[in-house]
């Protein structure tokens, strides 16, 4: 009999059959898509010519903090496919640019260069700042609350100025964890600024995968049986799953399927379901008939776009823009405009650029709501069903809806699988600090 069946292949489902087929364990993984990744995925997009480009969904980084995910590649033999950056890039419409890098001091001191030369903020602005990553190093573990409060409470709290809040907090933090301020948990905005920001000098280094997302994925299915096209219809803890019109039995079961979907699937869970509300991330894809930029990103300030990549030689531009609801009700010509007109005020070689080809990409469950008071309701990878553990980023795994969080779970869920088939393993590398 298979030792496990995973159900979803997105990173969750991914990296705990990773982890449950290195123990030596049977694992068959079931996917519904024609493709590997779930949400952090790529697969191909028509061009004009009648071919096909294969293209990432939308851009997904990581930062160095993220060490599950490392580990995740390393597994995969997929590391040396991360290209990490050093320097990030504001600018302000106009153009005018400040750079973040480490300095000469020791974490958490590091930035303290660049916060001091940086155009896009004034004195006073610097100042609040400073006392303000001064309070999250003080108040991270001491403050008891910060669950239950909204990051955009702590910031006025701490009176940050609504410059500030915009032009640093906003474009750090909904960028990181996809939802606004005033939707975020405290605990999540702090949990960013230190791992990413403050803990160490180098985890803030930012990893930018230089081949297409699915293409990191096709070493998980040398030692898991993969069932890619098959849906999961139902679930009996008895009798298994019934995908295609065929049962399949196995030991052990991990569902790594988004909230709203496992509702349907195993309705029976004790879990709050409907507390897990959706938001939102899209990304435009934009081809030039000449380089734009020679930058290879940047974040930009003060508008809808919050980043650009350049995927290509400054000529294909991939556009994000996290916590983007009110952009679903848009039509796609809508949101190219508003695009390429954003676009035009920081880097103005587009307005003499012609579009060749563009891509609109609306994900609107792309992440769940990181929201004050919810923590309490993110289930753990045990279930009241002794044979059926979680994984997903909605998971309590101790971060947010991130592709680290994702991996978390998924080591977790492989944990407890595998200490109920008899092989208990630890897999979950902890935070760096």
């Amino acid at each position: 009999m298979t030792d496990a069946i995973i159900i979803g292949g997105g990173l969750a489902g991914l990296s705990s059959a990773t982890a449950l087929a290195s123990l030596g364990l049977k694992v068959h993984l079931f996917e519904a898509k024609p493709f590997l990744g779930g949400r952090a995925t790529s697969y191909p997009a028509p061009t004009s010519n009648g071919d096909t480009q294969e293209i990432d969904n939308c851009q997904h980084i990581l930062l160095k903090c993220c060490v599950n995910l490392l580990d995740f590649y390393r597994r995969l033999g997929v590391s040396d496919c991360i290209d990490f950056e050093r320097e990030f890039y504001f600018m302000e419409p106009g153009g005018r640019t400040s750079h973040l890098r480490r300095g000469i001091l020791p974490a958490p001191l590091h930035f303290t260069e660049s916060f001091l030369r940086a155009t896009y903020l004034n004195w006073g602005e610097k100042i609040a700042l400073g006392r303000a990553m001064l309070a999250v190093r003080l108040e991270r573990k001491s403050r008891k609350d910060l669950d239950q409060i909204s990051m955009l409470d702590w910031l006025r709290e701490k009176n940050q100025p609504p410059r500030l809040i915009e032009r640093f907090w906003r474009q750090v933090l909904v960028s990181a964890i996809n939802v606004e301020l005033h939707q975020m948990a405290a605990a999540h905005g702090f949990q960013v600024m230190w791992l990413g920001f403050m803990a160490a000098s180098d985890t803030y280094e930012m990893g930018i995968p230089k081949v297409p997302l699915a293409q990191l994925y096709g070493n998980t299915l040398k030692k898991v049986t993969g069932h890619e096209r098959t849906t999961v219809e139902a679930f009996d803890p008895e009798r298994g799953i019934l995908a295609s019109g065929q049962w399949h039995q196995a030991r052990t079961y991990i569902s790594a399927l988004p909230s709203d979907r496992l509702a349907k699937l195993v309705p029976q869970l004790e879990i709050d379901f409907d507390a897990f509300e959706p938001s939102s991330i899209t990304g435009v894809h934009l081809w030039f008939d000449r380089p734009v930029t020679t930058m290879p990103h940047g974040t930009l300030l003060d508008r809808h776009i919050q980043w650009f990549y350049n995927k290509g030689e400054g000529r294909y531009l991939m556009l994000v823009i996290s916590a983007s609801d009110a952009l679903l009700k848009m039509q796609r010509q809508e949101i190219i405009d508003l695009a390429l007109r954003e676009l035009t005020e920081f880097l103005p070689a587009v307005a003499t650029a012609q579009l060749t080809k563009a891509h609109v990409v609306k994900e609107p469950k792309a992440t769940f709501r990181a929201k004050p008071g919810l923590e309490a309701k993110r289930p753990t990878s045990r279930t009241q069903i002794p044979n059926l553990f979680l994984a997903g980023d909605w998971t309590r795994s101790g971060w947010p809806a991130t592709m680290e969080g994702a991996v978390r779970s998924g080591y977790l869920a492989a944990e407890a699988a595998s200490a109920a088939l008899g092989k208990p393993a630890s897999f979950l590398i902890p935070d760096l600090a």
